[in-house]
């Protein structure tokens, strides 16, 4: 049996899992592969893919074509870059593993706290000897607007809540009661966007989501406000945002997700001081890698063994 593992960016996979047990051959890819052509031909003999969460994209075209596999391991619970209905009609198996939350949450925080002291300004001003060069804004007393308050929003709300903010949230189906379970109090989305300091994103991408702060909602909030994107990139508007972050209508933007991945070298966003980036890190714990490849393994012998588990399709 051959298995390919993609986009072990770190190169850590092997390290993190017991691969040995399956007896298998293992190849490990630590380049994104950009290009439908040359990812089939890649994966050409590969009776089982273990796919890093959305990183790579499996369209039915590509499916269609990868002859061989048997198994596709998306890490996670979703995997929104997988054609599941293709992936059925080609006999191909979907499964997932499990997943940690938290470590998102606290990289939301790393981001706020980044953003609102200026710490891409001050850490390499310090390396290069300087000292103070900006100033930066406190959060207690400020509001924090969370687009979502499940599992990943209720966490930011408790830690906004121990700096002393008030947290206010809204999504499609949030209730006053379900919010108020947070100490959080349920408002329109207007009157976040209005209202708010921080604007924290944590919604599944979908077809309700997607491009659901545009022009029109950047325009709405605070001027001086901030934007945090930890959950998908496309939920923004990214031409929109750009407009906003080089006209100042808002403070700044302290992102984590991006329309493309990796986020392309010369991409604009990089060049703006008011946009503070980091490459998808919220997930990128070593206790979710742990629970990742672990998984994958246990899903694999459990494949060869005719006793599938964590079945996706």
């Amino acid at each position: 049996m051959k298995i390919a593992i993609l986009d072990d960016y770190q190169n850590v996979a092997l390290g993190l899992a017991d691969w040995d047990s399956l007896g298998a051959e293992i190849e490990v890819f630590t380049s994104p592969i950009d290009d439908a052509d040359e990812l089939v031909r890649r994966l050409a003999g590969a009776e089982v893919v273990v796919a890093m969460r959305e990183r790579t994209r499996f369209p039915a075209e590509v499916l269609a074509r990868l002859v061989d596999l048997k198994l596709l391991v998306s890490t996670g619970r979703r995997n929104a870059a997988i054609d599941l209905a293709a992936a059925r009609q080609h006999d191909i198996m979907v499964c997932g593993t499990g997943y940690l939350s938290y470590p998102t949450a606290e990289h939301t925080w790393a981001l706020i706290l980044a953003a609102a002291r200026n710490l891409a300004t001050e850490l390499p001003a310090m390396a290069e000897g300087g000292w103070q060069t900006t100033v930066g804004t406190g959060l207690h007393g400020k509001t924090l607007g969370l687009l979502g308050l499940g599992r990943l929003g209720s966490r930011v709300a408790a830690v906004g809540q121990a700096f002393g903010m008030d947290t206010i949230a809204w999504s499609q189906n949030l209730t006053s009661e379900r919010a108020a379970e947070h100490g959080v109090t349920a408002v329109s989305k207007e009157e976040l966007l209005s209202r708010s300091d921080v604007v924290s994103i944590h919604l599944v991408l979908s077809d309700r989501t997607r491009g659901l702060i545009g022009a029109a909602e950047l325009g709405a909030m605070k001027p001086g406000a901030m934007l945090v994107n930890t959950s998908r990139g496309p939920i923004v508007d990214e031409t929109a945002l750009l407009a906003a972050l080089r006209s100042g209508e808002i403070g700044c933007a302290a992102l984590d997700v991006y329309d493309t991945e990796p986020l392309p070298a010369d991409h604009p966003l990089r060049a703006l001081p008011n946009a503070v980036l980091t490459p998808h890190l919220g997930y990128v714990t070593r206790e979710v890698y742990e629970i990742f490849y672990r998984d994958a393994v246990e899903d694999i012998a459990a494949h060869q063994a005719g006793d599938p588990i964590r079945v996706m399709t």
